[in-house]
């Protein structure tokens, strides 16, 4: 029993630190628990907290540097980019793809470079081509924002919340035991 909430107690805690750092409810619920045994009492009962997601939440957990997998730029989306399939954020090829428009490099030396596009932002913020014939409207349109490397913050700690669980075990153990006794 009291491994049991030990453990259900830690999946609470990293649950709540997932959320608190503004990572989603989704990803609060890839944490999971399980006590050993399932059933009946032991004296070699033990309690598991694990992730469903364990390289995700691992991240934010370490905060570690992002690096392209080539060696050259990070393509960051910007607004004005808009979405891919299902909602998922698009590359610098496929919004040429899509768009049917060149994307141009412009390096800049302070802050990051860019990947621009020559055409007009649509009532809806997306850069897209300009269908004018005298070039009324057409702006350069930053869509991709480039950067050599991105490096996540820290948001969670996770080790802090286990060290306490594993610190209340002996106690729940007491507890329990005593509310049995009595």
């Amino acid at each position: 029993a009291a491994m049991r909430e030990a453990g259900s107690g830690l999946k609470t805690a990293w649950r709540g630190q997932i959320t608190g750092a503004g990572l989603g409810r989704r990803l609060a619920n890839s944490i999971r628990s399980q006590a050993y045994p399932k059933v009946g009492e032991s004296l070699n009962a033990a309690a598991l907290v694990w992730s469903k997601a364990p390289v995700i939440v691992g991240a934010h957990d370490t905060g570690p540097l992002i690096r392209s997998r080539d060696g050259f730029w990070l393509a960051i989306p910007l607004p004005a980019a808009g979405r891919g399939r299902r909602g998922a954020k698009l590359t610098p090829g496929e919004w040429e793809r899509r768009r049917g428009m060149r994307l141009r490099f412009v390096y800049r030396r302070r802050g990051p470079s860019l990947l621009v596009a020559e055409g007009r932002l649509n009532t809806k913020g997306l850069g897209v081509a300009s269908r004018s014939k005298t070039g009324r409207g057409r702006a350069t349109v930053p869509i991709f924002l480039l950067v050599p490397q991105v490096k996540l913050p820290k948001r969670l700690d996770l080790d802090r919340d286990a060290e306490r669980a594993l610190d209340s075990v002996p106690g729940l153990i007491l507890a329990n035991w005593l509310e049995t006794r009595l």
